[in-house]
């Protein structure tokens, strides 16, 4: 995003800088409230699903107590970033990475066209749903969290969990299920104040010292660069420099953990802006707030990294970063494509002892009965297909102006 009242800077420069440390320590320690309630509940937070799936996604989300919509959500984040034309090098299909048989037994015309089609994100919105409460009554006689052992058929198998009477010793299957219901905390509306991070201090100071540093497009401050960041760059070393690390695309690093309100804001939050305020896939531009309704931000080319205000037409809201949410995040591949989560096979469990090789994962692995998705009524209209994911990595010209889409957004980067 092209920052253009380089004025503020100055103003902000003055009112920042006073006690900014004391600003920063008072506004990350004192500020404070209870940690969020657990997200199983809870409804969609505005901007953190795209607007076309949204509705869905919330409608499909409440099928069996054992899911809710900000799971969901996080479940199709992690096998595709919402992209329905997403497909795996072992033949997992559209937004939801269905396996072929296993689409054959699941899916769902969630639209009402006659046609179950795993590209078409309504149906397959309504398809993970379906496969996901099946799954949950299959393992619904074990023991524990319902919503984990479910998470955890859906990664190992359900005679995986019931084998071990709850999450299996798996390290992948522990993973998935830690990071999904990490991750659904970020798609939440958050019901209490959010925790403040204990990080946030550390992760200013880094972003402080690199206070008039020129911006480089894809820069993450390598020597090689002399040093230089982007906007997303910035904000991953900062994190880094506390332990956190952070994906290197902006509208990934949105996901990093739940999201305060712009009066519940405190120092060391990310804050954002998208040229579409309803899908985040259009986040373009990330900065660190330091209070006082300014960030520290490296704004475009030909300007240097600075303080500005965050008040714009294109802010779209913050991310308080959290370890678990950061852990929590997809990889990305070299074409900017999600990678979707491991599952496993032969791989030896983290138990002493070794058991027999696990049912195969759930996108191969057969439940008992679909659950009817009767009660719910479908999802008017016909699907619309939004664009691809993000676009192949290219080599991008050398800058020598303003960024063309606003913000430092480097090869699929941003």
């Amino acid at each position: 995003m092209v920052l253009r009242k380089a004025g503020t800077a100055a103003a902000a420069a003055g009112v920042v800088t006073f006690g900014l440390l004391g600003l920063v320590t008072v506004g990350t320690f004192a500020a404070s409230g209870t940690p969020q309630q657990s997200a199983n509940r809870a409804a969609l937070s505005p901007g953190t699903v795209p607007a076309a799936f949204q509705a869905p996604i919330q409608q499909w989300g409440a099928l069996c107590p054992e899911i809710s919509p900000p799971m969901l959500a996080a479940q199709l984040y992690q096998e595709s970033g919402f992209d329905p034309k997403a497909q795996s090098g072992v033949g997992a299909q559209g937004m939801a990475q269905f396996m072929p048989d296993t689409w054959a037994a699941y899916g769902t015309d969630a639209n009402g066209d006659g046609k179950k089609d795993v590209w078409d994100p309504l149906d397959a919105i309504a398809s993970a749903a379906t496969f996901d409460c099946a799954l949950a009554k299959d393992v619904a006689k074990v023991p524990g969290d319902r919503q984990a052992n479910l998470l955890a058929a859906y990664n190992a198998g359900p005679y995986a969990v019931t084998k071990y009477n709850g999450v299996p010793p798996y390290k992948e299957t522990q993973g998935y299920v830690r990071n999904i219901q990490a991750m659904a905390r970020s798609f939440s509306v958050p019901t209490a104040p959010v925790e403040v991070s204990g990080q946030s201090a550390g992760a200013i100071y880094f972003a402080q010292s690199k206070l008039g540093t020129p911006y480089l497009w894809g820069g993450e401050g390598l020597p090689s660069q002399n040093g230089r960041f982007d906007c997303s760059g910035l904000t991953q070393a900062a994190y880094a420099s506390v332990g956190i690390t952070l994906p290197r695309v902006a509208n990934d690093q949105w996901y990093a953990g739940p999201h305060p309100s712009r009066d519940q804001l405190r120092p060391g939050d990310l804050v954002f802006w998208a040229t579409d305020l309803n899908d985040p896939r259009s986040i373009h531009h990330v900065g660190i707030y330091v209070g006082g309704g300014y960030m520290i931000n490296a704004p475009h080319t030909g300007a240097v990294i600075r303080y500005d205000k965050i008040d714009t037409r294109e802010y779209i809201g913050a991310t308080r970063v959290t370890s678990d949410g950061a852990q929590a995040l997809p990889a990305r591949n070299a074409d900017g494509s999600v990678s979707a989560p491991s599952r496993p096979g032969s791989t030896t469990p983290t138990s002493p002892t070794s058991p027999t090789s696990p049912a195969s994962p759930a996108a191969a692995t057969t439940p008992s009965a679909p659950v009817a998705p009767a009660a719910l009524a479908s999802p008017g209209g016909a699907a619309t297909r939004p664009a691809a994911g993000p676009p192949a990595a290219a080599a991008p010209p050398a800058p020598t102006g303003p960024d063309p889409a606003g913000a430092g957004r480097p090869t699929a980067k941003n």
